[in-house]
């Protein structure tokens, strides 16, 4: 059911509220009321209706946006590795500690990226990649005048940055986030940045698909697909809507040659709003969870479950005591929308709650056992329990200078790994350790047991190596394999893969 006109939309409004209280609508009402939201947002667009409106110029909007939109370049000093040779001590005791042959060399590396001004105080949002691992961040304006930048924040799930220049007192041109929720294929959009360093550039197109979530560009993936050009440089730089609003940041493109092929993807403003947010008022990033285990839904499991086509998140897991598993849902529930919005598939489902606030209440539109039904969920931040005790072990055994932690919802977020994964994790090896040259462990490996004894907490670990041994038999769990090693010290190494 869908309201065409305006004047009625209203009385449209409460007939489709009144006959979804019924039950006269499909299991897909959720889905239903996303297109009235998008029916209703198209009587506000029209095509051009006179020979003047088709040569409208985007001037007006570009000289005032357009200095909100910034030059992003950074220097990074990469060092050269030296032969270990010169760090043995025979060849040291010929010929010294001066002898620079083969030392470390330096030289500097530049990137250059756009970046976009939020506020008028001087924050900027660019990507992640544009700085990551920069040791110099200088940002250049429009009228040419440039600044030191400090790094405020990173996000590397998302790929976007926050970045603080110090203007003085002086209030820059900053741009307004648009509700990136509002943007429908064919909109009409502007890219600002500074491909291939050329300086500031402004490309038009349209939105060519919404909802962009299997790119692999981020973990966050959910983005702004247009045709507007976008090339390297661009980067951090602008999308905007014709009200000369901020929609998205131009992340990446589709190509390739390494040039437009006219597919970019952006980053849409409202999950730029929540790392903004995350940076200025919470000092870091917390996002939150509803505590399930998903898994899309295609054709054919479609079929099985009565929808008419696939979409939504089909349930497998819920974390005990999480938000989903206190609000009543259950493994085989499908979730279709969320606050009204579709949900195609669990990464879209990942970015419409990693979008919201801790303490928010999210209403899921869920199918349960054949039925819908609206469920309402207080959403929380992944617990951190157990504490996650980072730990680096010390001792007469083999496993010194390996870094341990407990894993926990909260921290598995940080690691990006299974929120769902539980016991102890190895977070460093150092190098000059016998761990190290022989790779006992690896990090991300998952210690399961040492000498029989289980490991379920660091504090095991500990205990399991309080006294030396002249053999160690442990085993782990590397990239979702379990594997068994066996180490006679100064003597012998070997590992099996277990079934």
């Amino acid at each position: 059911m869908a309201c065409k006109f305006p004047a009625l939309f209203s009385l449209c409004r409460t007939v489709v509220a009144s006959v979804m209280t019924l039950g006269v609508l499909a299991p897909l009402a959720g889905v239903e009321n996303a297109s009235l939201a998008q029916d209703v947002a198209l009587d506000t667009r029209r095509l051009p209706e006179s020979r003047q409106e088709v040569q409208l110029s985007y001037a007006p909007l570009v000289s005032e946006a357009g200095p909100a939109v910034v030059n992003i370049y950074t220097r990074k000093v990469v060092r050269s590795r030296r032969s270990a040779l010169f760090d043995d001590p025979i060849f040291r005791r010929f010929f010294g500690d001066s002898f620079s042959f083969g030392m470390p060399r330096e030289r500097v590396r530049g990137s250059l990226g756009s970046g976009v001004i939020v506020r008028a105080s001087g924050v900027i949002v660019t990507n992640n990649h544009v700085i990551e691992g920069a040791d110099e961040i200088r940002v250049v304006l429009s009228d040419r005048r440039e600044f030191d930048a400090e790094l405020v924040l990173t996000d590397p799930r998302t790929d976007l940055a926050i970045l603080q220049i110090d203007t003085g007192g002086e209030r820059l041109t900053s741009l307004e986030m648009a509700d990136s929720d509002d943007v429908l294929v064919g909109d009409i959009v502007l890219a600002i940045g500074n491909p291939f360093g050329i300086g500031q550039t402004v490309t038009s197109g349209i939105v060519s698909a919404t909802a962009r979530t299997q790119q692999g560009i981020s973990d966050f993936g959910f983005f702004i697909q247009t045709d507007a050009a976008v090339n390297p440089g661009n980067s951090g730089g602008a999308l905007l809507d014709m009200r000369g609003a901020l929609l998205g940041i131009n992340t990446a493109i589709y190509s390739r040659s390494g040039g437009s092929n006219g597919i970019g993807f952006a980053v849409p403003a409202n999950m730029v709003q929540s790392v903004l947010r995350a940076a200025l008022d919470e000092g870091q990033i917390a996002r939150p969870w509803l505590g399930i285990k998903g898994q899309n839904i295609n054709n054919d499991v479609a079929g099985t479950l009565g929808l008419d086509r696939p979409g939504g998140v089909l349930v497998d897991a819920l974390f005990p005591g999480g938000p989903a598993a206190q609000a009543g849902l259950n493994p085989g529930d499908v979730i279709l929308s969320l606050n009204g919005r579709e949900i195609i598939d669990e990464q879209g489902l990942n970015y419409r709650v990693a979008t919201l606030r801790e303490g928010e209440a999210a209403t899921l539109a869920v199918l349960q056992n054949g039925a819908l039904a609206e469920v309402e969920v207080g959403l929380a931040l992944p617990p951190e329990n157990p504490p996650r005790e980072v730990t680096k072990l010390d001792g007469a055994h083999p496993f010194q200078g390996v870094t341990v932690a407990n894993l926990s919802p909260r921290f598995n977020e940080e690691l990006q790994v299974d929120p769902f994964l539980t016991g102890v994790a190895v977070l460093k090896v150092e190098r000059r350790t016998a761990a190290g040259r022989y790779q006992f462990f690896n990090p991300g490996d998952v210690v399961l047991s040492i000498n029989g004894i289980g490991i379920e907490s660091v504090a095991d670990v500990v205990f399991a190596l309080e006294n030396p041994e002249d053999r160690y038999v442990y085993q782990f769990r590397r990239r979702g394999r379990a594997q068994e090693c066996v180490i006679v010290p100064n003597r012998s190494f070997r590992c099996n893969q277990l079934r």
